[in-house]
């Protein structure tokens, strides 16, 4: 897995015009493959009646699913360039759609795929970016008495806490870096003497 990726931080648009043609840019954050598709789906409905509707996206950390396509411009011309930008500013899990209204001003190979990479880099500048960052998923099993303190104690050191349970005893899962799990572990045994129960999980990515 990668150590860390980054996607936009929300859904939204952002409208530019280039000679008289607008251009719409819908960003969205998407975990599948068939979440872009959803997205792109939605944003086709919405805009039936522009003249294109080009996309692009990337899924994975490591940008393993990458699609486009120039929806009836020339070929190479906007889903390529709308990819590459998402590339050159390192996005994952995100899906972009350039909606297009044509102005009557034909712009040409080149003014089209500055168009359109523009678009996508200046709805990333307006809506924002994240970096999402691997971690260990580990679960804290506490008595009621040392709970709260112990639940404190992980606020107050920006720990993050991802879920508490109450049972019989108080299960509250966190997200640690691997390079941390050991200190922790000692930290743990330390605050609660020895009477907590450390469990490590498996992978995910949180906020960093």
């Amino acid at each position: 897995m990668q150590d860390e990726y980054r996607t936009v931080a929300r859904r939204g648009v952002h409208e530019t015009e280039v000679n008289r043609s607008r251009f719409l840019c819908a960003l969205a954050p998407a975990a599948t493959e068939q979440e872009a598709q959803a997205f792109l789906a939605a944003v086709r409905k919405e805009h039936a009646d522009a003249t294109h509707n080009c996309w692009a996206y990337v899924i994975g950390a490591d940008a393993s699913v990458q699609k486009a396509s120039d929806d009836g411009e020339p070929g190479g011309t906007a889903g390529v360039p709308m990819l590459q930008m998402l590339l050159r500013r390192d996005m994952r899990y995100v899906v972009a759609v350039v909606t297009r209204y044509y102005g009557g001003v034909k712009l040409g190979a080149g003014g089209l795929i500055r168009a359109y990479g523009g678009a996508v880099g200046e709805a990333l500048d307006t809506l924002g970016t994240i970096t999402r960052r691997r971690f260990r998923l580990a679960r804290v099993t506490v008595d009621h008495q040392r709970a709260g303190k112990v639940q404190n104690d992980l606020r107050s050191t920006g720990r993050d806490v991802r879920d508490v349970r109450y049972g019989e005893a108080v299960t509250i899962e966190i997200g640690l870096p691997d390079t941390e799990v050991d200190a922790f572990r000692a930290w743990l045994a330390d605050a609660t003497a020895g009477t907590a129960g450390f469990e490590v999980g498996g992978e995910a990515y949180g906020d960093a």
